[in-house]
Formats: C-alpha cells, structure tokens, sequence
C-alpha cells in the first residue's frame, strides 16, 4: 500500500479563489472591500515573511491589508491601544495579533482585548466557547484547515477513532473539539502521554501537533490511517552554511502503509493563510447583517 499525499496547497489554492470569487459580491451590498488587520511585534525574521505571505493573499483575494508593525519594545499599553483602534475601525474586519509576541508582552491580554467579531484567529473567551459549544464562531485558522482536508479526504468522519497528539491552544485544543463536534471519538494525547504509540496505533485519524520533529515513528500508525502533520521543524545542517530540511513531526518516510498523509513542507501550511482568508471574508458578512458566503 502506498499512501497518497494530500496535496494542502492545491486546496488552499482553490479555497483562496472561492473566497476571491465571493468578494465581488460583498463590495456591492457593503459598499466597501473586506478588511484584516495584522499586528506584527518585534522583528523576528520568520514572522515578517508570514506576515508579509499574508498581506499579499489578502491584496490578491480582493480585500484591503492593514499591517501595524511595531517595535519589540512596545508597552503593553500601547499594544492593547492599537487593537483598541482597530476594534472600532469600520474598515477593518479581521484582527490578527502574530504569535507569539517578544518577552515582556502578556499575550492572553493581547488576545482579549480583540472584538470577538473580529477574532480571525478564534482564539478570544467568546470563539472558544462557542467552538466548546458547537456554536457558529471564528474558528481557529490552522486546526479548522484540518477539518478541510479530512473531510474532503473522508467525507463523513462520525465514529472514527481520532488522535490528536498535542495540546496546544492554537492548534491541539482546537482541533480536538473540532472533531469532537464531528462525533469522533477523540483522544488528546501528548509528550508526556504514557504508551502513546500504542494510543496512537489505535486511530483512525492522527493529527500530529506537538512540535518535535519525527516524533511519530512510522510504526506507531495503522494501516489505512489519514495522518495530518501540523508539525513544521528544522532538522540541523548537514553542511555549514546550508540551512537544515524542514520536516513534520511524523516520520513521514516511514508511512507508506496509511491512506493518506499531508508532507510538510506542502500540507497544512499553505491552509493556515486560506483559511484566514476566508474567516476574514465571514466576519465581513456577519458585520454588515449579511447571510454567510456559501460553500466556505
């Protein structure tokens, strides 16, 4: 049995241009373009590419691109300032803090003091718990990019045993309720989970979010398993001067046996973005009293 590659950046590419194709329609009835607004603190490399791959999805899906950048040596105060500003701008309909932010910040604050509304990242009291209660909300981008690719992988997942290895709010909390509320059976497990590969080897569904790299050994899954790798690590150089490969925190060379399985780089990544873009584009609706845009 070979596994097939589930291929995360051709879907996040036809998600991108469903939700281009419903812009059009937003600017008539509201009179204006879908806005999100991103807030990036401090200069690590990393996260001025992201958000950077973010502005320019945005720009080409239509909608308008507000990026704040401020120095690492920003007071609380003036963080929890700005987003205040951004709640009560009309243009804006996305509001997305990057994580983590520099030492000394409270990102929990930072969190809370976004509009619910504007909560693109899901990650507010109020979009936590309406994810808890299977409500309509804003759901965290990465996990309920995910949920895509399983169900356009499965279709209908209701009783299947699901693992999700990783316990973050980000993405393991999230994505266990997500499938929760898609009547999986659901084990969180983690690091320090006793017999995991056992616990693992049991499940239908393997969604690995725990950020050691190759953590999940190819013998630990099932045959026929879908494996979804959230997992994105630098392996050291093997040469000076030569950056390391990027892997997932499952041993993906080792899984051949499985159904299917997303690579990293290639798999889930490119979802993160779509799926902010799309959130944007629902929180626009919601704002101006429109019905959601179908099909997203």
């Amino acid at each position: 049995m070979t596994a097939e590659i589930i291929d995360g950046k051709a879907f996040a590419a036809d998600l991108r241009a469903r939700v281009a194709e419903h812009v059009p329609a937003f600017v008539k009835a509201s009179g204006r373009k879908p806005g999100l607004a991103v807030v990036l603190v401090g200069d690590d490399p990393a996260s001025q590419v992201y958000v950077g791959s973010k502005g320019k999805a945005t720009v080409a899906a239509g909608m308008e691109s507000f990026e704040h950048i401020l120095p690492a040596s920003t007071p609380q105060d003036d963080l929890n300032a700005l987003i205040a500003r951004l709640n009560a701008d009309d243009s804006v309909d996305g509001i997305l803090v990057q994580l983590p932010l520099p030492d000394g910040l409270d990102e929990a604050a930072a969190v809370a003091a976004i509009d619910p509304a504007k909560d693109v990242d899901g990650l507010t009291d109020a979009n936590v718990a309406r994810l808890a209660n299977n409500e309509v909300g804003l759901v965290p981008c990465t996990p309920f990019g995910c949920m895509m690719l399983l169900n356009d992988r499965l279709g209908e997942l209701a009783g299947l045993d699901a693992v999700v290895v990783g316990r973050s709010q980000l993405v393991g909390r999230p994505m266990a309720q997500l499938l929760i509320n898609a009547n999986c059976t659901v084990t969180v497990a983690h690091s320090r989970t006793r017999n995991l590969p056992a616990i693992v080897h049991n499940a239908d569904i393997v969604v690995a979010a725990v950020g050691r790299a190759e953590m999940v050994k190819g013998d630990w899954l099932k045959p026929g398993a879908v494996v979804i790798d959230v997992g994105i690590n630098r392996l050291a150089p093997t040469e000076k001067g030569k950056k390391g490969q990027l892997v997932g925190d499952v041993a993906f060379g080792e899984a051949d046996h499985v159904k299917a399985i997303t690579p990293v780089p290639g798999g889930v990544g490119p979802m993160t973005i779509a799926v902010l873009l799309r959130n944007t584009l629902v929180a626009a609706h919601a704002r101006a009293g429109l019905a959601p845009p179908d099909g997203l």
